[in-house]
């Protein structure tokens, strides 16, 4: 008997009040990497109505203007008039930003195996900005090799901003989130059981102020606007049977930071694989390259997805843990779930041959102190909202497939021999 069941995954927009202090603090890191490629970042924002918050560790030599950054930002995802109850003109702006603690400071710039002189590698120079567990993850259900339920869910917040930035429907606000419910049969994706999209809007729509009135026109014009966009070139496609969820309270006018206050790395499924996947529970905005809650879990995904490219798994999950200060990984562990066609023990060793995993050696293959300089002082920003997995409007170091070939070349033998 075939096993049949759903999956669910969620995303939000910019002007998600968590995804805003996410932006902002990405920002912060943008700016401070563009004119310090050595800085030290933790950057932690908070928003409530009328009220951001930028807190944190920093240690640079760069000079920024943290008020006028985060006015920018805010304008810049939509937030512009005051009658929203949030605007980047009108909210007070509170800096709170402490320096990097020299006893953290002293195991990231010269790692355990450089202090206790076990190692003279140019790599083993920078320990792991803290200790914790990492996750990268990948499947074949979407071309981007991604969860097929928070692809979709990301695509449709694309749109949804997109639409509204362009005035195409000039309703809607910035605060917005989607969801969608995807039917699988024997692991495989077969259909959508449930979309739903809940968003700001403005409170009458060409002089309609019913409420059910409101919602149905929002309903048919989202539908039009932003569901069959999405899922035109889909293979998995809604039917008569699927669900349509629009603003299910009945309306959503008030959102935003005057809604709900906003906290930087709230996000953390969101940002990933959508629940699809396991989290370690660290988050990424706001983290320069040195923390490796950020950094591995980007080469984590890297491996990842170069396993399932190279045709030797159909869902690969990656871990690494680290200790704070220290280089090498304590741990590495590949699971395939079954779906490998090569021995995972042969995997693994494969993977520490051609993969660097200590922060140093992160750093330097996707070049991540500097490519916010080299991108117009701006880089992690883009990735604050819709995914830092999978992003196929992104051109992002860790989803190049550029190992692949590396990959066959040493695990080839092992598949024709019999695993």
């Amino acid at each position: 008997m075939s096993r049949r069941y759903l999956f669910t995954s969620e995303s939000v927009t910019e002007g998600h009040p968590d995804k805003i202090c996410d932006r902002i603090s990405d920002s912060i890191l943008d700016a401070l990497l563009t004119q310090d490629p050595q800085s030290r970042v933790a950057a932690e924002v908070v928003v409530n109505t009328g009220l951001v918050l930028i807190t944190g560790e920093v240690s640079t030599q760069a000079k920024v203007d943290y008020v006028k950054l985060a006015r920018e930002k805010i304008a810049e995802i939509g937030y512009t008039d005051a009658e929203n109850g949030f605007s980047a003109n009108s909210c007070s702006v509170l800096v709170a930003l402490d320096e990097q603690s020299p006893d953290i400071a002293q195991g990231v710039d010269a790692a355990q195996e450089r202090r206790e002189q076990a190692s003279d590698a140019e790599l083993d120079a920078v320990g792991a900005g803290d200790q914790g567990l990492m996750f990268g993850f990948a499947c074949n259900e979407t071309p981007e090799l991604m969860p097929l339920p928070i692809s979709l869910a990301h695509r449709l917040s694309r749109r949804l901003t997109q639409v509204r930035k362009s005035g195409d429907l000039s309703y809607l606000r910035p605060d917005g989130k989607t969801q969608v419910t995807v039917i699988y049969e024997e692991g495989k994706p077969v259909g959508i059981d449930t979309i739903l999209i809940s968003t700001q809007h403005t409170a009458s729509i060409d002089g309609i102020r019913d409420e059910k009135a409101v919602r149905d026109r929002i309903q048919q014009d989202l539908w039009a606007q932003v569901v069959q966009p999405v899922f035109a070139e889909m293979p998995v496609q809604p039917d008569e049977n699927t669900r349509f969820l629009v603003n299910p309270t009945g309306k959503f006018v008030i959102g935003g930071p005057q809604g709900d206050s906003g906290l930087t790395g709230r996000k953390i499924i969101v940002d990933t694989y959508g629940g699809y996947s396991r989290h370690g529970g660290g988050a990424f905005s706001g983290k320069d390259p040195t923390k490796v809650d950020r950094s591995a879990a980007y080469a984590c995904r890297y491996i990842a997805k170069n396993i399932v490219a190279a045709g030797f798994a159909e869902k690969c999950e990656v871990q690494v843990s680290y200790a704070i200060g220290v280089a090498q990984p304590t741990s590495i562990f590949i699971e395939t779930f079954g779906t490998g066609n090569v021995d995972e023990e042969k995997l693994l060793a494969v993977v520490k041959d051609i993969f660097e995993l200590r922060p140093a050696g992160i750093i330097q293959t996707f070049n991540l102190s500097h490519l916010p300089s080299e991108r117009g002082g701006r880089f992690f920003q883009d990735t604050a909202a819709y995914g830092h997995m999978g992003r196929t409007d992104l051109d992002l170091p860790w989803e190049q497939t550029d190992q692949v070939e590396a990959l066959k070349a040493a695990l080839t033998p092992a598949v024709s021999a019999g695993r």
